[in-house]
């Protein structure tokens, strides 16, 4: 009698343990490495917002800005190690997984976020799933905005950039934009890139406003030049495995709520850039260049090669497509 006793009672605590097992939320780790004032700041703490509202105990987001928990160079490690769960790398960061994301850091390739919205739309879609094989699951594209160059000295023209040195993402195209005007890329982490331009280990970067007014680079930086280059986007991933894993009806209702966050994001990307950058007129310690028409026919022309150079990697109806989105 005593055996069956605390065959019982070991069983009860076994199948408590279970319950109490069950109960536990399923904890998100959302690391990103801007600031909270930013587009993909907002974005993450929203997600978290909603995603706790509509499964209350059932998920926790945890959110982790400003490299706070991984920066540039291990957040992707930390992903697929499971050590994190949602990220949203730049889109400079997918080169090594998969080629045709190079799309995005072609220079001048598309006129304004509409053009970018009509891609994304389309084709874009595909490239969201094209890491699945490496348990990389795109969720989502986020805006930031386009970017515009910063340096020590004007640029108005390609030739002002001769022979500085340019902060850039490790990306192989953001190189090739930089050395096709004959100035010198230095792959640095985000976090990094503050003491960087202070020290003069580089004497420029590209970005967009939000990113530099959050980072107070206009402290450390005399020109900017409103180039509107390039595109700085964000992909929302998860690990693969991971949400795979998830109870249908928890990922159904993250896989709407990511959808409603996604329009918020980037509908408020603009206005936040552009009241970035009147902080940083209002700061009054740079200059901002804005570009005749004709300056920057010439930053383009000087750029386009790089199109050619990446079409074998990227795909020549992939380019074609997203030019054809300007229209």
């Amino acid at each position: 009698m005593l055996k069956l006793s605390r065959a019982l009672f070991c069983a009860a605590t076994l199948f408590a343990a279970g319950l109490a097992q069950a109960a536990d939320p399923i904890v998100i780790k959302f690391a990103h490495v801007v600031a909270e004032n930013t587009p993909k700041g907002q974005g993450a703490l929203l997600f978290k917002k909603l995603a706790e509202e509509r499964l209350p105990g059932r998920v926790k987001v945890e959110v982790y800005p400003n490299s706070s928990l991984f920066g540039d160079g291990k957040e992707m490690e930390a992903l697929l190690l499971g050590d994190v769960q949602m990220l949203a790398p730049s889109l400079a960061k997918f080169e090594q997984y998969t080629k045709q994301v190079q799309i995005y850091d072609l220079p001048f390739l598309f006129n304004d976020l509409a053009a970018v919205d009509r891609f994304q739309a389309a084709q874009g879609k595909a490239l969201l799933t094209s890491m699945q094989d490496k348990n990389i699951l795109g969720l989502a594209y986020w805006h930031n905005g386009l970017k515009q160059l910063s340096a020590n000295k004007a640029l108005r023209e390609p030739k002002d950039a001769r022979g500085l040195k340019f902060r850039v993402q490790a990306s192989s195209v953001l190189e090739e934009q930089f050395k096709a005007i004959r100035a010198n890329p230095r792959k640095m982490s985000f976090a990094e890139v503050y003491q960087g331009l202070q020290t003069g280990t580089v004497n420029g970067t590209e970005n967009t406003w939000s990113n530099y007014e959050s980072q107070k680079v206009n402290e450390v930086q005399k020109y900017f030049t409103e180039s509107n280059h390039g595109l700085i986007d964000y992909m929302v991933i998860t690990n693969a495995k991971f949400w795979n894993g998830l109870p249908p009806d928890v990922r159904t209702t993250l896989d709407q709520i990511m959808v409603e966050v996604t329009v918020e994001v980037n509908k408020q990307a603009e206005a936040l850039n552009q009241s970035a950058k009147q902080k940083i007129i209002d700061a009054k310690t740079s200059e901002i260049i804005e570009l005749t028409p004709e300056q920057r026919q010439l930053w383009r022309e000087a750029m386009r090669p790089v199109w050619q150079k990446f079409e074998g990697e990227i795909g020549a109806d992939l380019i074609k497509a997203a030019d054809a989105s300007n229209q």
